[in-house]
């Protein structure tokens, strides 16, 4: 079964007053915020991408999530004091900044908003739960079928190949192969559709 997770509710934080939402410009290597800093609020990227990294005890930087255009997070802000990673701008763009006392505020005064934003955890932990499976999809080859499949190839194919954790080189390989065995065409520079 397949699920238009984007269309399954409302955006709660519209509820939100304009002064609980601010935009903020970034450029390629800005740092929105560093682990343990006291946290005060989520983000949205309204364009551009964000990469979420934690550093491991042994000094490896391991890449946690990656937010792209229409993509929330830093969720966990509303109800932790501290950031649990680096949030790192990897591409220019814009991210809308959201007022965590706002939130917590909004939660407390209004059913519907509660209800709204509990609504996109829980499509976002679904999401993150089909994410789990293409990743555990050994072959690349079929990896990139599913990704795509699920709407992934809506940017660059480097975007692509490394939301599924493939060099982008591997994916470039699998798209041709897929198009080779006449289950996808390739219809522009980087450009493909299922058949």
């Amino acid at each position: 079964m397949t699920y238009d997770f984007d269309h399954m509710i409302d955006d709660p934080f519209a509820l939100l007053p304009p002064s609980a939402r601010r935009t903020e410009d970034m450029s390629e290597g800005d740092v929105l915020f560093r682990q343990d800093q006291s946290t005060s609020g989520l983000y949205l990227v309204v364009e551009g991408g964000v990469s979420l990294r934690r550093t491991s005890l042994g000094g490896d930087i391991l890449n946690l999530h990656k937010a792209v255009s229409g993509g929330y997070f830093a969720e966990a802000s509303i109800f932790s004091d501290r950031y649990h990673c680096d949030a790192i701008c990897t591409e220019s763009g814009t991210v809308m900044k959201i007022s965590k006392t706002a939130v917590i505020d909004m939660m407390q005064l209004n059913r519907l908003f509660s209800e709204g934003l509990t609504g996109l955890l829980a499509v976002q932990v679904q999401q993150y739960r089909a994410q789990i499976e293409i990743l555990a999809i050994r072959s690349a080859k079929e990896r990139v079928l599913a990704a795509v499949q699920a709407g992934y190839l809506d940017a660059k194919v480097t975007d692509l190949a490394s939301r599924i954790n493939l060099t982008h080189e591997a994916c470039y390989r699998a798209l041709r192969a897929l198009c080779d065995d006449k289950r996808m065409a390739q219809i522009g520079r980087g450009e493909y559709r299922l058949l």
